[in-house]
């Protein structure tokens, strides 16, 4: 033992800066002492006292046998002196007083994750032996499987974890439990959650009891709802040491705690989550004189954080991330990129922006996910008919929860007159000449697709960089490419999107009775004219090439996929490979998974999932599976059954069936052109992220960061900063580890509330769910039966031919999997969503907006999709 290094602290001298000296469990003890909270008074023996122990042991390779170190760990000679200073901490608690021993690591109560019950606790431990013996086995317990399991999970080196131990007088609870200052479950901050069971909390925590449930007002601590368990277990302590578990004869049917006593728990954790300025996770216990103890707090770590507001009241916020098919956090760059995208394609439709770097006011950030404040939307008449509609066709389940918020009297209607809608659409349509773009492309769809396509290529020319810039001049570049060159040419396109919706629409008017639906949506595969259909093709057509070199098809599926990529880059491809990337990579190369985050790899930086995908298009052997085969097909039967949906309405109205073509051919004619805006936006985010890259080279090349792909984890002006001598390493560094744990994030909200509530969770959590059923939206027509696939991201995932692709949600990134898949099934998205509209192009069967598709349906699993019924059957397994 090295001298000055604290061994054993009393829990009044620890603060919560003191997690690597005492772990995380001890420092929220002693910050909670500090602040003059009800916590039993106990010391800690600090990491030193441990690494006295472990430090001497060989514990390579401890993670791969945790077994083998836990035991080496509880068998280690313990130093004399430590021996004896935790017999006197003892002694000056009382002579053989009981206490709970519990195990403190560094890597515990984080932000993040909570780590708990990886280690070990103990409970009701009497006298200086048992001590010992306690604090030994709290020690091993770093190398329990569920704690190394847990490390790995949470990105947590093994070698960087220290164990402390916690050492507090016993509370003797009749009753005890947990409490959540937010309900973990809907979010909503304005509700606690208590469960209890009487002895000790044990039993709650441990899950080994049905407590008693109440989810109480957050403020008043009146209860809001009750659900008593059985409380058939109960754990207390044992004379002389130790625990004993009773088990009841008959449940109880009497709650366990009164009102007063839930009321006093309401207003200790306003106590606690004041003081440490976020909802907390505590545990606490009433002994038999009825006091309150709280014996842990640490963070809720599965609550989706909140944009920040100063606007009053209640707000409502839509994932646009989520919207756009994208469940990743963005990294720093990516969300200023947004910023500006969504900034300048505001003010060009006329919208005031006050500061273009910042967005429009409507755009916040949470989490690394980019939301949009649509209260203003939902607390108007017109909104409220609006915005469900145009969701049922983009994000359905969105349409669905937000019909469920008009039910809210907290988001009754203040918008109630039509004339500020309109307003603000007749100033949209005169920024954007939409009539004049309209009439244009309903009288010749030709010239208008000519039109869009001019300007796209005006667009790509302005962006093009020549010659050679300042470092100011790269940066004006970025700054500027979005409102100045993109925002103001693609705000001129935007108005034929809504237009091919709007003829959609008036198409299933037109039909009326004389038609479903789904005949109309079989119109709609096939679609000509879209750049994410040409690109699949073209990479298709690409595989067919290469498909007649065998010398390239088996470089292509026998290499790994490293060596590929190293090939690729010093031209020692195959010839047909070689040619045929570098030719759609020039075409395509500013794409990615995930492309709207500018600080994502472009494939012309990293083909990995180019070429993953041409391997998977070259096992497609089946002449039926052939993407462009697939396709002509979709073009030939939308063809047919459009000539026969003219000529059952022509029977009952000849102006009717002509009305009906006209609409139809208009629709097939622009409705490609619904992604040309989004693949401009994308084109300006790769020629903005080129540019940044440069100025991330010359930052690390200044020893102002690490490495230039850190300049993503800025925003421009950090930027500014850096190049005039700011260091932001440390920055980027905490930045990164953050992006890092928001990667791991499972559960994304669809639509957040201020007030931390996510409406499709309360809904969930107060439906009756019936067992086996999947239900979503109808997105592509026709039925089909095949293994599952679950793909959680597409960049090396293999499909193969006729699986069922299981998604989250999708981009354009992800459709190339779609020419070798048999149906798709999202839990995000509509019949408009990319996936869908591709899905329909190609004739697979697809079902969206399938809640928890992808943890209640298992790869291998044999499903059933139904794209006219929205309905998902599963085999049993």
């Amino acid at each position: 033992m090295r001298t000055g290094e604290p061994l054993v602290l009393d829990l009044h001298e620890v603060r919560a800066g003191a997690g690597e000296l005492v772990g995380g469990k001890a420092a929220n003890l002693g910050e909670m002492i500090g602040a003059e909270l009800p916590v039993p008074e106990g010391f800690v023996l600090t990491t030193h006292a441990y690494r006295a122990v472990a430090d001497p042991l060989d514990l390579t390779g401890a993670a791969e046998d945790p077994a083998a170190a836990r035991e080496l760990v509880r068998t280690a000679p313990v130093p004399v002196d430590l021996v004896e200073l935790i017999a006197t901490a003892y002694g000056r608690l009382g002579l053989d007083v009981p206490v709970a021993v519990r195990s403190s690591a560094t890597a515990e109560d984080l932000p993040f994750a909570s780590f708990a019950g990886q280690q070990d606790t103990y409970l009701n431990v009497v006298g200086a032996k048992a001590l010992l013996e306690a604090v030994r086995r709290c020690w091993a317990s770093l190398w329990t499987d569920r704690a190394v399991s847990y490390r790995e999970t949470n990105g947590i080196e093994h070698a960087t974890v220290r164990l402390a131990v916690v050492v507090q007088r016993m509370v003797e609870a009749e009753v005890a439990g947990v409490m959540f200052t937010a309900n973990p479950v809907t979010g909503r901050r304005d509700e606690m959650v208590v469960d209890a069971s009487p002895g000790l909390g044990e039993a709650v925590v441990s899950g080994s009891v049905n407590p008693d449930h109440f989810v109480l007002d957050g403020h008043t601590g009146a209860v809001r709802q009750t659900r008593l368990g059985d409380k058939l277990v109960v754990i207390r302590a044992k004379a002389g040491g130790g625990t004993e578990e009773h088990t009841r004869g008959l449940p109880d049917d009497q709650a366990c705690l009164s009102p007063g006593q839930l009321r006093d728990l309401v207003t200790l954790g306003r106590r606690v989550q004041q003081h440490y300025g976020a909802p907390q996770d505590t545990e606490w216990a009433i002994d038999a004189h009825g006091t309150l103890w709280l014996t842990q707090a640490r963070p809720i770590t599965t609550l989706f954080p909140l944009p920040r507001t100063d606007k009053p009241g209640l707000r409502v916020y839509f994932n646009g991330s989520v919207a756009q098919g994208v469940y990743r956090p963005l990294t720093p760059a990516g969300v200023a990129g947004l910023r500006l995208a969504t900034g300048g394609i505001a003010a060009a439709v006329g919208f005031r922006v006050p500061d273009p770097k910042a967005g429009p006011p409507l755009l916040a950030e949470s989490a690394g996910r980019l939301f949009f404040d649509v209260t203003p939307v939902v607390r108007s008449t017109v909104g409220r008919k609006i915005m469900p509609n145009v969701l049922d066709l983009m994000e359905a389940r969105s349409a669905q929860v937000m019909r469920g918020l008009f039910a809210d009297e907290r988001l009754s209607v203040t918008q109630r007159s039509p004339w500020r809608f309109l307003r603000v659409l007749a100033r949209i349509a005169r920024r954007t000449h939409a009539p004049v773009a309209i009439l244009g492309a309903l009288r010749d769809p030709a010239k208008a697709r000519d039109r869009a396509h001019r300007t796209a290529a005006e667009i790509e020319r302005l962006l093009t960089v020549s010659g050679k810039l300042t470092h100011v001049q790269r940066l004006a570049f970025v700054e500027s490419a979005m409102p100045a060159v993109t925002a103001p040419r693609v705000a001129r396109i935007m108005p034929l999107v809504p237009t091919g919706f709007v003829l959609t629409a008036l198409a299933g008017k037109l039909l009326g009775k004389d038609g479903e639906q789904d005949e109309l949506r079989v119109v709609l595969r096939g679609i000509p004219h879209n750049p994410t259909t040409e690109m699949d093709l073209d990479l298709w057509r690409l595989a067919t090439a290469i498909r007649a070199d065998p010398v390239a098809v088996r470089e292509l599926l026998d290499t790994p996929r490293e060596e590929l990529l190293a090939r690729h880059r010093d031209g020692s491809l195959t010839p047909v490979i070689h040619s045929g990337l570098t030719e759609f990579l020039g075409r395509y190369g500013h794409r990615a998974v995930a492309e709207i985050d500018l600080g994502v790899p472009r494939w012309s930086e990293d083909p990995t999932h180019v070429l993953g995908v041409l391997a998977n298009y070259l096992r497609a052997e089946h002449p039926g599976l052939a993407a462009d085969a697939q396709f002509a097909r979709s073009v030939a039967e939308a063809e047919a059954k459009l000539a026969e949906l003219v000529a059952r309405v022509g029977r009952r109205s000849r102006i009717r069936g002509r009305l009906l073509r006209f609409t139809l051919d208009r629709v097939r004619g622009i409705a490609g052109l619904r992604e040309l805006p989004k693949y401009l936006l994308v084109l300006t985010l790769a020629r903005m992220r080129a540019q940044l890259l440069v100025l991330g080279e010359e930052l690390a090349g200044r020893g102002l960061l690490a490495a230039a792909e850190d300049v993503f984890f800025l925003d421009t002006e950090e930027v500014r900063a850096a190049l005039g001598g700011a260091d932001h390493r440390e920055l980027v560094r905490e930045r990164r580890a953050g992006h890092e744990r928001e990667l791991r994030r499972k559960h994304l909200p669809r639509v957040l509330l201020s007030d931390g509530a996510e409406p499709e969770a309360e809904a969930l959590a107060g439906a009756e769910q019936v067992e086996g059923a999947l239900t979503g939206t109808a997105a592509s027509a026709g039925s089909v039966t095949g293994i599952a696939r679950v793909v959680l991201d597409p960049t090396g995932a293999h499909l193969e031919p006729g699986e069922i692709l299981i998604a989250p949600s999708t981009d354009p990134g992800w459709t190339p999997l779609f020419l070798t898949a048999g149906g798709l099934v999202m839990e995000m998205g509509g019949p408009n969503s990319h996936g869908a509209v591709v899905a329909r192009e190609y004739g697979i069967p697809a079902v969206v907006g399938v809640s928890g598709a992808t943890a209640r349906i298992s790869s291998g699993q044999r499903v059933t999709v139904n794209g006219s019924s929205g309905q998902v059957t599963l085999d049993e397994m």
